[in-house]
């Protein structure tokens, strides 16, 4: 996009053939005053996983093409003034016939300008173009991802005599969160739990992305790896609603165990040897 002129889209294009056909005469000067909107502009910016899924307000310096400041764009140098292309009579078109058919093309001489210049501007060495740098408060929508590109409407490059400004596209990069995670609109978290609570039922305390920390209730018997969802605290929507936060447990072995605990869990251990866990996978696996 940074170097893509858009001159007023499909219509003006049109309007420019039609003009160069049958209305040549009429727009000597039309090139020159017609308003051009302003350039497409691409940017980056790196957020916090925070600020991607709650949204930011950051600041972006943008660099883009606009009319040169020295020639105010005209591209000669300053006391001149260029002069209507006698090849294309100002319209910055010519027309080729190809038998029954017409269509037009820029004119070769003045590149579409419409116009020459004989003494050219020593900055912009007749172009009438420069660079501007800028820095703009650009807000970056709730929910955005990493990788996503986004469209900053009317926030690119500044139009000219008039015409509207261009877009800004950002492209948006994500630091990973040490906790969270996310799955569409939704964040994602795994918590440890002991094998008592996982085995007996508890209720733990899950933190959240910004405010208080929340209570999950963990049936009885819940096994190593089931999913809760908590809702409404997750990714911000576009309208105004959250994703859920969705909780999954992980059961912790204990690295180290004292006297005291080693012999509970051997005391648990000798009262349910009758229940064989795989039993079944066995039986499955012999079936086959």
């Amino acid at each position: 996009f940074g170097g893509a002129q858009s001159g007023g889209g499909t219509g003006e294009r049109i309007g420019d053939i039609f003009g160069g056909l049958f209305n040549r005469g009429g727009r000597t000067t039309a090139s020159t005053t017609r308003p051009r909107r302003g350039q497409d502009i691409e940017s980056e910016v790196t957020l916090t996983f925070t600020e991607a899924a709650e949204g930011s307000t950051v600041s972006l310096r943008l660099t883009s093409s606009s009319a040169c400041a020295a020639c105010s764009g005209t591209g000669a140098k300053a006391g001149t003034t260029p002069r209507v292309c006698p090849t294309c009579e100002g319209t910055g078109a010519a027309s080729r016939n190809l038998g029954n058919f017409a269509f037009s093309e820029p004119c070769r001489d003045c590149r579409g300008r419409g116009l020459l210049v004989d003494d050219p501007c020593p900055v912009c060495e007749g172009s009438g173009r420069g660079r501007s740098t800028r820095t703009i408060q650009a807000r970056i929508p709730a929910g955005v991802g990493d990788n996503q590109r986004i469209r900053l409407k009317a926030k690119g490059a500044p139009g000219e005599n008039g015409g509207p400004a261009g877009d800004l596209y950002v492209q948006i990069h994500v630091k990973p969160h040490p906790v969270f995670g996310r799955s569409g609109e939704n964040l994602t978290i795994t918590v440890p739990v002991t094998f008592a609570e996982a085995a007996l039922g508890a209720e733990i305390k899950v933190p959240t992305l910004k405010g208080m920390p929340v209570t999950v209730r963990i049936p009885e018997g819940t096994p190593n790896g089931r999913t809760f969802r908590v809702r409404g605290r997750g990714v911000a929507r576009k309208d105004g609603t959250k994703g859920d936060m969705l909780v999954t447990v992980e059961v912790a072995v204990p690295q180290r165990l004292d006297d005291k605990a080693r012999d509970l869990l051997s005391e648990f251990k000798n009262a349910t040897a009758e229940a064989d866990p795989r039993a079944e996978l066995i039986e499955l696996a012999r079936s086959e």
